[in-house]
């Protein structure tokens, strides 16, 4: 009986989908990159190059386990300047942050062109 367990449960195991994320949709990729630009550059320098915290570049991000940078991110860190953000980030939003950092992707946002070009800071 146990034998037969443990071949069910190994069929399962190799059949089961992957966990599937809702997709982060345009807009709001757009907010998530103002945040990132803004609120994280705060700390993390606003070319995410360092400050209080570290720097937040593809270099130094993309040997973490994206795991880690989600829980981070959602968390804080304890002892740190570094903030739980999960009152206002899901976890979807956070897993599209970590691999927009890890790739290097984060680039200007549409928000912050029109307010370039409305000539606002």
């Amino acid at each position: 009986m146990k034998k037969m367990f443990f071949v069910v449960s190994l069929l399962t195991m190799q059949t089961a989908a992957p966990i599937a994320f809702a997709e982060v949709g345009t807009a709001r990729q757009n907010e998530l990159l103002y945040f990132v630009k803004h609120d994280c550059g705060s700390c993390h320098g606003m070319t995410l190059k360092g400050g209080l915290g570290p720097a937040l570049l593809p270099q130094t991000l993309s040997t973490q386990p994206e795991s880690y940078l989600v829980n981070t991110i959602l968390e804080g860190r304890k002892n740190t300047a570094m903030p739980p953000w999960k009152s206002m980030l899901s976890f979807d939003d956070a897993t599209w942050i970590a691999k927009q950092l890890q790739q290097g992707l984060i680039q200007d946002t549409q928000i912050a062109e029109s307010n370039k070009s409305a000539g606002k800071p």
